[in-house]
């Protein structure tokens, strides 16, 4: 295709900007920059007056028991999430197998369940539980939480995968004797946890982050231990404390999505080397 038969095309789309459309173009962007860079320097400037930035606002820092409690915060953290991602993940499995059963009782009782846990809210639904059942058990209170949320859209994206298997598998599966139970287990769901690999991982990063909502109802997670160490510090310290605290969460993220790549890899390598084999 030629560069005029493109151009033509494009304006079929959308109009072209002129050259006073563009210098406008250019200026808004030019304001929206100095916009943020006056917002980031007046957000600066005042924690500066406040004193956040202050050296003697790190001495805590320095202390082994300040230490412990960052690593115990993300330990506990590290604990929730192991929990949730587990439980999330049997959850979204069974409640995706029974959305598609064939018996209408169960689609019945899994759509409902998927619908109403994916729309109420996690903060609420983490909250009622500790109030309701895990007062005394605050870790469990955010696991139950997060396993019921996530579970509810991990059952979303499983079922979506299944239903995006092609039909032929399926078949092939009846036509050699395999029961619905066994074609479900055995051929479409890992196809289909294979092909939404990337989305599955990224909730688990979701699960991962809401993590810190522990926070409200007390449960020592790394943001609730953060929390500990700037009110019990000279100075309240929150922006050391944050600084210390979003890396850590940051390269839990990344440590979780490399480790999701590498897997996707070694799937895709052994997929090719069977491939190759059979060819």
């Amino acid at each position: 295709m030629s560069t005029r038969t493109r151009t033509a095309s494009a304006s079929v789309l959308y109009d072209v900007p002129g050259p006073r459309a563009r210098v406008r173009y250019q200026a808004f962007g030019v304001l929206g920059l100095l916009g943020v860079a006056g917002l980031f320097w007046w957000i600066v400037s005042t924690l500066s007056d406040q004193g956040q930035f202050d050296g003697y606002l790190w001495d805590p820092f320095q202390y082994t028991a300040v230490q412990q409690r960052v690593v115990d915060g993300v330990l506990a953290t590290l604990k929730a999430f192991g929990l949730a991602a587990v439980g999330s993940l049997v959850l979204g499995s069974l409640l995706a197998v029974g959305q598609l059963s064939d018996h209408r009782a169960v689609r019945l009782v899994c759509t409902p369940v998927v619908q109403f846990f994916r729309a109420l809210p996690l903060v609420i639904m983490i909250f009622a539980l500790w109030q309701a059942l895990f007062t005394a058990q605050p870790m469990w209170g955010l696991v139950v939480g997060l396993t019921l949320y996530n579970g509810a859209v991990q059952a979303e994206v499983i079922r979506s995968g299944i239903n995006a298997v092609p039909r032929g598998q399926a078949e092939a599966a009846y036509a050699l004797g395999l029961r619905k139970t066994q074609v479900m287990s055995l051929v479409l769901v890992p196809q289909a946890v294979r092909s939404m690999l990337p989305t599955i991982i990224g909730q688990l990063v979701v699960t991962l982050k809401d993590t810190s909502l522990g926070y409200i109802i007390t449960y020592p997670e790394l943001l609730y231990a953060g929390k500990l160490i700037a009110t019990n510090s000279d100075g309240y310290p929150y922006i050391p404390v944050l600084i210390v605290v979003t890396p850590i969460y940051i390269a839990l993220c990344l440590a979780l999505t490399g480790l999701a790549h590498w897997i996707e890899s070694r799937g895709r390598r052994g997929a090719n080397r069977r491939g190759t084999a059979a060819a």
